[in-house]
């Protein structure tokens, strides 16, 4: 069995824009992706046509820079900005 990745576990700080999205920190990064496909779909912001596009509220707008939709793919790159 393959050993965790400890650096993918690693507890990271979350910034007070994107604690607004997923609760307060220390969050490890996989926790911090799980918890952001929790509010994404509990606010029905996922797009209906297009499943890859995330329509971003006021919350998610502050974690995505200012972004009104973002897809999947760019969404783990702006949020790894908010944890350090």
């Amino acid at each position: 069995m393959a050993k965790a990745n400890s650096a993918f576990m690693k507890p990271l700080a979350v910034s007070a824009e994107l604690a607004e999205v997923v609760g307060k920190g220390p969050l490890p990064r996989s926790e911090v992706v799980k918890k952001l496909w929790v509010y994404i779909k509990k606010n029905k912001l996922q797009d209906e046509k297009n499943k890859r596009n995330i329509n971003a509220d006021a919350n998610l707008k502050a974690v995505f820079g200012g972004k009104a939709v973002v897809n999947m793919f760019e969404m783990t790159k702006l949020v790894s900005k908010h944890l350090s």
